[in-house]
């Protein structure tokens, strides 16, 4: 059924802020994204949370899913189904999505889909390469029950059809980052109490999976010709991974810099930032980098901030990476090469014209994703998708016109 009044009202389902999650933050933005294309759209959410969390929710999330309990995800669905949503946007990530019991994947997603009688735009954040046979079934699952399928990257669409058997063609739209707008990279070291220092750094939650430790083993070849520089590590540790094992990681970081008697050019930015102190962060960075560990990541947040701040970035060749940094956008290293690492951030440190061409090439790459741009194309692909579907049944019949604040939350019992 077409919008009211031409209102498009939106329902979202995802994890949700204050949740510390990456996919949390990805749509707060996206919403807040889409709202500012047009002003008029409402955006409502059913967020997906820890059964035994206590979360104070801003006012567009009406329902909460109890991550895990399958039959609370088909409860969000009924719900939506009887909301004046017109249309649901959808962000997958296996781990909110399902659960692994003894090696065996139970998938939540699809059930939720067989429940919705509402066409559905699902952005797919992991589509893994080489899936093992369930995994691959739970997402073709999820492709035919999506009226439309989103993808952050031309790989993750060339996996779709080739590997996963997908049929239709899914929408490319990149992983958004803020409109940043580039300020003095020197005025900002002196804010930051970091003046006359060669800025090196990784933000992002920390987790073993940021192969952090091969960057710290870098730094001795690097301090040797730049001995001003320093290596950031900005951001807290995963809360799933500090809920299990605590500071482990982090500690077994430190215990590496204490031993190699780095401790003036490796320091920790352990606390929750805002948006704009981790753009400070990045505006007075000389070399981004991402060594991480898991070939497969097809979408990166922080790297889609690099970007669109215009660093110099060495990565590894993760499919996100190697399709962003393609081109002469950054310098690509191998998973767990220390010595790989060193050579790239000291071949940029070392030649102020490669820098220079690096940041150029990363900020024109990085323009097309701010969040602007990226609210105006999900937008511009809800109304499509709503154009197209009119003609379909639409299932239960659209409740008469009403606040979407009276609508009841899902409650978690």
């Amino acid at each position: 059924m077409a919008p009211q009044n031409g209102v498009v009202r939106i329902a979202f389902i995802a994890s949700a802020v204050p949740r510390r999650c990456g996919i949390a933050t990805f749509t707060a933005d996206l919403m807040a994204a889409v709202k500012t294309a047009d002003p008029a759209v409402r955006c409502i959410a059913a967020a997906i949370d820890e059964p035994n969390a206590a979360r104070a929710y801003g006012p567009e999330v009406r329902w909460r899913i109890r991550q895990g309990d399958r039959e609370s995800y088909r409860g969000a669905a009924r719900a939506i189904n009887e909301s004046s949503a017109d249309v649901v946007n959808l962000q997958h990530e296996f781990g909110i999505f399902g659960v692994w019991r003894d090696g065996i994947y139970e998938d939540h997603c699809v059930p939720l889909l067989e429940e919705l009688n509402k066409p559905v735009i699902t952005t797919l954040h992991t589509v893994l390469p080489k899936p093992e046979p369930q995994i691959r079934e739970v997402v073709r699952r999820i492709a035919d029950r999506s009226t439309t399928i989103v993808v952050m990257a031309e790989t993750a669409a060339h996996l779709l059809a080739d590997v996963y058997g997908v049929a239709h063609r899914p929408v490319v739209i990149p992983h958004g980052m803020p409109a940043i707008v580039p300020r003095g990279r020197h005025q900002l070291k002196r804010q930051l109490g970091m003046e006359h220092r060669a800025i090196i750094s990784t933000f992002g939650l920390v987790d073993p999976r940021k192969g952090l430790e091969y960057m710290i083993e870098a730094m001795p070849a690097v301090i040797a010709r730049h001995p001003n520089v320093l290596y950031l590590i900005v951001g807290q540790t995963h809360p799933e991974l500090q809920r299990k094992e605590g500071e482990r990681y982090r500690n077994e970081l430190a215990a590496q810099i204490d031993a190699s008697g780095m401790g003036d050019h490796v320091r920790f930015v352990n606390q929750y930032l805002t948006q704009r102190e981790i753009v400070d962060y990045l505006l007075a960075t000389d070399v981004y980098v991402t060594p991480y560990l898991d070939l497969n990541q097809i979408t990166s947040g922080t790297l889609a901030y690099a970007l669109g701040a215009g660093k110099a970035i060495v990565s590894t060749r993760y499919l996100h990476a190697a399709e962003a940094l393609a081109d002469g956008r950054g310098l690509l290293v191998d998973v767990r090469d220390s010595a790989g690492l060193a050579h790239a951030v000291l071949a940029i440190l070392g030649d102020g014209t490669l820098k220079a061409e690096l940041e150029q090439r990363a900020y024109q790459y990085g323009k097309e994703m701010a969040w602007p741009n990226v609210g105006r194309r999900v937008l511009a692909l809800t109304r499509e998708v709503l154009d197209e579907t009119t003609h379909m049944p639409s299932g239960a019949p659209r409740p008469a016109e009403e606040p979407v604040e009276t609508e009841a939350p899902l409650h978690s019992a």
